[in-house]
């Protein structure tokens, strides 16, 4: 693929900003049938949708966020179950003055901040005559979107309405490849330091369950096998070895059912 036809394919994605994991009743499979309807319109206004949090290298995931929502020439936003990270995504584009279609389930209030701005209703049950409906409607949304965008030079999705106003912009400056790559290097390093930590954390918190004799809230056991079960969700192996290595002739006791 040549650099113009990269361009071409950046200019026409569509980021699209939505719940991944459960929330409000709705469980991941839920959200990723969502998802699956919403690029169907995207690709049907003849865009790429993505979610705000992909890119294709690797790096500081609030980084490309933030990059995403600057960068994308239409974003889609369901606020279905006003998810928090969804929420202040949303702000964030909003703060940048770009165009934005917001989305939410039929089970969902209005937001009094953004309740101003039209929302596309569709069915939380994702009944297939409402959601072919909505897709359609969507996708002609996205459409008349971004050509009004393109074509009305006082076009604005939701700031200007309050006045005028600077809208945010990010600065950016061109660097040599080796500054480039020191510089994502950099990132990656302290991606792995937060990650380090984080993973030592938790072992440190699972070895102080393994070895009291109080059971904790969290319920978590070791079976035969030295493997840590968290029965809330069922059988989930988490780093065990090195604890039970330092603790040898440690029992391990079971909570049972009953103890539940």
């Amino acid at each position: 693929m040549n650099e113009e036809n990269t361009q071409e394919t950046e200019d026409r994605c569509c980021g699209l900003v939505m719940p991944i994991s459960a929330i409000d009743g709705c469980n991941e499979q839920h959200w990723l049938e969502v998802k699956q309807i919403l690029t169907a319109s995207v690709e049907g206004a003849g865009f790429k949708a993505n979610l705000v949090s992909y890119a294709d290298d690797v790096g500081i995931i609030q980084k490309r966020i933030i990059q995403n929502l600057y960068n994308n020439p239409i974003v889609v936003c369901d606020v279905s179950g006003k998810n928090p990270n969804v929420m202040f995504e949303l702000g964030m584009r909003l703060a940048f003055d770009k165009p934005t279609i917001i989305i939410k389930d039929d089970k969902t209030s209005y937001s009094f901040d953004t309740s101003q701005i039209e929302h596309l209703d569709y069915p939380r049950d994702l009944r297939f005559s409402k959601i072919v409906e909505f897709k359609e409607a969507l996708r002609e949304k996205i459409l008349a979107t971004v050509q009004k965008s393109q074509e009305d030079e006082n076009y604005t999705t939701f700031l200007k309405h309050f006045g005028t106003f600077t809208v945010a912009k990010l600065d950016t400056k061109e660097v040599s490849k080796e500054d480039y790559i020191i510089a994502e290097m950099k990132e990656l390093k302290m991606a792995f330091q937060g990650l380090t930590k984080s993973n030592s954390a938790r072992a440190n918190l699972l070895e102080s369950i393994y070895i009291s004799d109080e059971p904790t809230e969290f319920r978590m056991n070791m079976d035969n096998q030295g493997v840590i079960y968290d029965k809330r969700k069922g059988s989930i192996p988490i780093i065990t070895e090195n604890i039970i290595r330092r603790h040898p002739r440690r029992p391990r006791q079971k909570i049972t059912e009953s103890e539940e």
